[in-house]
């Protein structure tokens, strides 16, 4: 793929998948088609760069001036992971409740896709997003012992390598969202080749600085934690559903992000 075509179909992912705005000269350069949002698929880690990257700054921000200890490095990863959700529109997040709401309300696939199409969060999907929040500031706040610099680097780290377990669930398994009305849908047809190098890339870069930052053991054990985890979330929408939707893969993005500060976390203990 030429540079230049690279370079919008990353801007397009991250106008898709963050805040960041794209406007104006920019956004008519960028242009969008669904067929162009099908090919920016494999910047999705890409777009993990970025937001990882404001999570870290701030995360190291808040160890540099927040008072010393584990009440400090705790408001420091909350702060951190507000940002992260400020940034995306708590766009993944959002994902992942209605995914626990429908996996978990629904009795039959035909139900569990009609209470993923509620706007309102119900009982499962509140108590797994309070969860899911709680771990990764606690997860975040742990691995801040090791220092500053490690645990942005691993916050940055599991943003961008969570960002690649979408691309799995997208290449081996088939749309099930509505036909219209969903942000998702340009995304229903599979993952091109070019898209999966794409996604590699980005991630490659990532698991050189998590081998950098923590060591091999750490990235072992989160690489093998974000792949369970990522093989049961595929057989379990594979068994669910028959396929995926677009709040799934929000989820999915959240509990592999939740695996990887597991095992970096449990790994990297001092």
């Amino acid at each position: 793929m030429r540079p230049v075509q690279a370079l919008r179909h990353f801007l397009l992912a991250l106008q898709f998948f963050t805040r960041i705005p794209v406007t104006g000269r920019l956004a008519d350069w960028v242009g969008y088609s669904p067929a162009m949002l099908r090919a920016s698929a494999g910047h999705f880690p890409g777009v993990g760069w970025v937001v990882g990257a404001a999570a870290a700054l701030v995360l190291a921000a808040g160890l540099r001036w927040l008072p010393p200890g584990p009440l400090g490095a705790l408001v420091a990863a909350g702060l951190a992971t507000a940002a992260t959700v400020w940034l995306t529109g708590a766009f993944h997040e959002d994902g992942l409740a209605d995914t626990a709401d429908g996996l978990g309300g629904g009795l039959t696939r035909e139900r569990a896709l009609q209470i993923m199409k509620d706007s309102r969060i119900g009982s499962y999907g509140t108590v797994t997003l309070l969860l899911a929040l709680g771990l990764k500031v606690a997860l975040t706040a742990l691995l801040a012992q090791r220092g500053a610099g490690a645990a942005a680097a691993a916050v940055l780290g599991a943003h961008v390598l969570s960002r690649a377990a979408p691309l799995d669930v997208m290449r081996r398994l088939p749309y099930v969202g509505e036909a219209d009305g969903s942000k998702a849908k340009p995304l229903a047809d599979a993952i091109s080749p070019g898209g999966i190098a794409t996604g590699m890339a980005w991630s490659l870069s990532a698991l050189v600085l998590l081998a950098w930052a923590l060591g091999g053991w750490a990235l072992l054990a989160a690489g093998v934690l974000w792949a369970l985890a990522l093989g049961y979330l595929r057989r379990l929408l594979a068994r669910r559903l028959q396929g995926f939707t677009g709040d799934t893969l929000g989820a999915t993005q959240q509990v592999c992000e939740l695996a990887l500060l597991l095992g970096l976390a449990l790994a990297a203990s001092p």
